[in-house]
């Protein structure tokens, strides 16, 4: 070591040793230094370290940063420690950046008379290049979205109004299932239209069936594995639900001279309404001879059988208050339909809410929903703890959905949307609109469960709360007091 650089670093040591006596002598019960005094005799410290450093030899590097250490923890102590006078500690410094006050609300809705533009505040530009202006228009958080998204996480929408339509005589069906939006690999969903008489032919799925009526009525019919039969007929809000194998039919009756439009759902995001059992289509690839012998008639007797499959065909209505067959088995015990119209929503500040699962609907094993509205400038604000498809009805509604390590993204819905939100993503529902937000929240389970942001808070001890969000002292009360009850849709303030 050459001579010159021994002034430098016992120059170096004996600066750490001045800040680290003060607290030395305070943990020996000595007056601890001020957080004032110990942040001064850090930042001395720092300077004399940042000139010594530029002077010294790439050696003397290790010197240097040793000595930073251990001053910027004699600081973190001193801090700590309550002053001598006896007055409450000081609040920790902040560790992050204070979150902005920007309201980051939507910009534009789907009817605005403008143009879109891909700016928010002093971010982003004009688009100058072509542009789809309406379906900016319906897209306002995603042209220029809120500047609390972050990170990437994958689409979430899926209007049906860009699902192909298979169109039939009698009525038409789409699909949304995980080739139009891959998140939603637990759930698929069909909008299915039948004109008055119309038949959803004899069929069968792998999985299993749940539906609410949009508009109309539909009677369906099925037989279960006992050989017991069932007769529903389904009204606007009702259900349905069958079991994965279970054999059934839908017809719409002539109660409204429009037929009947309903949403279907399947716990499966890879189902296709196109990969149904049909009776058309398995007797078409059965040997006719084996039919023949299956029935005990001659061959003849099946000359008409169809070549390929019906799907969707008219029909005329089927007969008001119709029953099935008498079964030697009897009927099916839970009926696989439920008058979900019938109940009766709760009431909150900011909409109503009810759910329905296999607690209400026995025979509603594997799927339950809620079906909620949100009053202009109200929300709904919670994570849920399974799979969670929505289906708009009507108005309009904005989403951000938290995916965790700092990921979010925003969406804007409105009616004919589907919405996914995979289990335990926090997330919110705001209506953003000037009309009622009516929609479904339909889940891939037996129970409908989530959690409240303002309940967990409101039974969280009230000091961890503070110590987390530093809220003012009135709206913490407000929030220990008003929510320990879950409000599920809060209203505008």
């Amino acid at each position: 070591m050459t001579p010159h650089l021994l002034p430098l670093i016992a120059s170096l040591f004996l600066s750490g040793f001045a800040v680290a006596a003060p607290a030395a002598s305070a943990s020996a019960g000595a007056s601890a230094a001020t957080p004032a005094a110990s942040a001064s005799a850090a930042q001395s410290v720092a300077v004399s370290a940042s000139s010594a450093s530029a002077a010294a030899s790439p050696a003397s590097s290790a010197v240097s940063v040793s000595v930073a250490v251990s001053t910027d923890a004699a600081s973190a102590a001193a801090g700590a420690r309550p002053s001598s006078s006896g007055s409450a500690p000081a609040l920790p410094q902040e560790t992050v950046p204070l979150a902005s006050d920007d309201p980051n609300a939507i910009l534009w809705l789907p009817d605005s008379d403008i143009i879109p533009t891909g700016q928010r505040g002093q971010l982003g530009g004009t688009v100058i290049g072509p542009q789809n202006v309406p379906i900016d228009l319906q897209n306002a958080d995603l042209l220029a979205p809120p500047t609390t998204d972050h990170g990437e996480f994958m689409n979430a929408k899926w209007p049906f109004s860009l699902s192909h339509n298979r169109l039939q005589t009698g009525g038409w069906a789409r699909e949304q299932n995980v080739n139009a939006m891959p998140l939603a690999n637990s759930i698929a969903g069909v909008n299915m239209r039948l004109e008055p008489g119309a038949i959803r032919e004899l069929h069968w799925h792998k999985t299993s069936e749940w539906t609410f009526i949009v508009k109309g009525q539909v009677q369906i019919t099925a037989v279960n594995a006992d050989g017991q039969n069932f007769i529903g007929v389904v009204n606007p809000g009702d259900l349905w639900f069958f079991p994965a194998g279970m054999p059934h039919s839908l017809q719409a009756t002539d109660a409204s001279p429009d037929g009947a439009e309903f949403i279907l759902v399947f716990p499966d995001g890879a189902f296709s309404e196109d990969s149904t059992f049909l009776l058309t289509d398995w007797l078409a690839h059965v040997p006719k001879e084996v039919i023949a012998k299956n029935f005990q008639a001659s061959i003849a007797a099946f000359d008409h059988l169809v070549d390929e499959q019906l799907y969707i065909f008219p029909s005329t209505p089927p007969p008001h208050n119709e029953q099935p067959p008498t079964s030697p088995q009897g009927k099916i015990p839970d009926p696989w339909t439920f008058a979900w119209s019938q109940v009766k929503p709760t009431q909150f500040s900011g909409g109503t809410f009810k759910a329905v699962d296999s607690t209400t609907f026995k025979a509603s094993t594997e799927i339950s929903a809620a079906e909620v509205t949100v009053e202009p400038g109200a929300m709904r604000f919670w994570h849920p703890t399974q799979d969670e498809w929505s289906y708009f009805i009507s108005g309009q509604g904005r989403v951000t959905i938290h995916a965790g390590t700092s990921a979010a993204r925003t969406f804007d819905y409105e009616a004919g949307d589907v919405g996914f939100v995979p289990a335990s993503l926090g997330h919110y529902v705001e209506n953003t609109g000037n009309t009622t937000l009516h929609y479904l929240e339909i889940f891939n389970s037996d129970r409908v469960q989530d959690v409240s942001l303002s309940q967990w808070l409101a039974l969280t001890p009230p000091e961890l709360v503070q110590k987390h969000l530093d809220l003012p002292q009135d709206v913490l009360d407000k929030l220990t007091n008003n929510f320990k009850t879950k409000a599920t849709v809060i209203g505008p303030q």
